[in-house]
């Protein structure tokens, strides 16, 4: 199956450690991207998207991510700026501006203050599949899941000059939007639309491409997007998600029907993988008893164990690293500070493409 992966970033301007609103000169100062790679603009004036072409293999998409951060670094750095991989600004933005645009100005118009000030950056994830029903399909299986490829990808513990207490303040950050948290069961594509269609008429969305929920059919390609993790630290944080993604997305294909699970235990796992990342309890779906978040960890990887292929030996060893070194959340805090954080999670011009400490 293919896959691809949507990145996005903070820009910061490297003596106040803070955003700024200059997406649009870097953007267009960005060189060299991958085959069928793109930058986009986001809804803050102070991100930017690398997405990805569409990739047959794990190899070719780090190699896509990489050169994709390469890029975007080196534009940021021509503007005198920093490209920062991290869920939420760990500094606060004191001009705040949202990108220009219609559909921007709509959002604002519906959201007011909920998105003055919003820059939030997830890691967004797309695997191939046949058909809308089948991603709908692969959805309902998905929904068990989404919270422990959450806990492995948390990276906001500081949001606007403080530490919230949660690895992803991310995910709380989004709570309060229409259609977020876990997608709702539907048994079929046309359910599926419906809903989301009566959420637009509803007034609470301002089109079908604008819900938030971890995991959705894409409104745009012929892909299930999975946007639990926040911004991934590092190329590898970026290539485990894809790779435990598409696995799940494999594994859920020729699987019988989802079970319906409990709407508020799957919301309470959610909360519990953004409080505590990898370093506390999590929440077991399917049991809905708490269980230490590395025991569903262990359940993900042998969930889909079948599915990893050749992928299998990277992807443990992926898991591992995040285990044994922290998630992104963790490397932030141990930064000791929000200036810290930003300086270990601003992107080299040259290299891998990661971190610069």
């Amino acid at each position: 199956m293919t896959v691809g992966v949507e990145e996005e970033f903070l820009l910061v301007d490297p003596s106040t450690r803070r955003p700024v609103a200059r997406a649009a000169d870097v953007l267009a100062g960005v060189r060299d991207l991958p085959p069928g790679a793109r930058v986009h603009r986001e809804l803050s004036a102070a991100q930017v998207e690398f997405a990805s072409g569409v990739c047959e293999g794990l190899d070719e998409l780090r190699d896509q991510l990489t050169a994709g951060r390469r890029a975007l670094a080196a534009a940021a750095r021509a503007e005198g700026l920093w490209l920062v991989a991290s869920g939420s600004p760990p500094l606060a933005d004191p001009r705040p501006a949202l990108s220009a645009g219609e559909r921007y100005e709509r959002i604002d118009s519906v959201y007011r203050g909920q998105v003055h000030g919003y820059q939030c950056c997830g890691c967004h994830v797309h695997v191939g599949v046949p058909d809308r029903e089948t991603a709908v399909h692969v959805v309902n299986h998905l929904r068990p899941w989404l919270p422990t490829l959450l806990a492995l990808g948390a990276n906001s513990p500081f949001d606007r000059d403080r530490d919230t207490g949660y690895a992803s303040w991310r995910v709380v950050h989004q709570a309060p939007f229409p259609g977020s948290g876990v997608p709702p069961f539907s048994r079929t594509a046309a359910e599926h639309d419906a809903r989301v269609a009566r959420l637009v008429d509803c007034g609470v969305l301002v089109d079908p491409g604008q819900t938030f929920w971890l995991a959705r059919p894409s409104t745009r390609y012929p892909t299930v997007e999975v946007r639990a993790a926040d911004a991934a630290a590092t190329v590898d944080d970026a290539l485990l998600q894809a790779g435990l993604t598409r696995a799940l997305v494999d594994t859920a294909r020729t699987a019988g029907p989802a079970p319906e699970l409990d709407d508020q235990v799957l919301a309470a796992a959610v909360w519990t993988a953004a409080r505590y990342g990898l370093s506390g309890p999590g929440v077991d779906p399917f049991t809905a008893r708490p269980v230490p978040a590395a025991d569903l960890v262990d359940a993900l990887l042998d969930h889909v164990s079948d599915a990893l292929g050749d992928d299998r030996d990277l992807i443990r060893s992926l898991v591992r690293g995040v285990v044994e070194q922290g998630t992104g959340a963790a490397r932030q805090l141990r930064a000791g500070s929000p200036e810290a954080a930003v300086d270990v999670l601003a992107c080299a011009p040259t290299g891998a493409g990661s971190p610069r400490a």
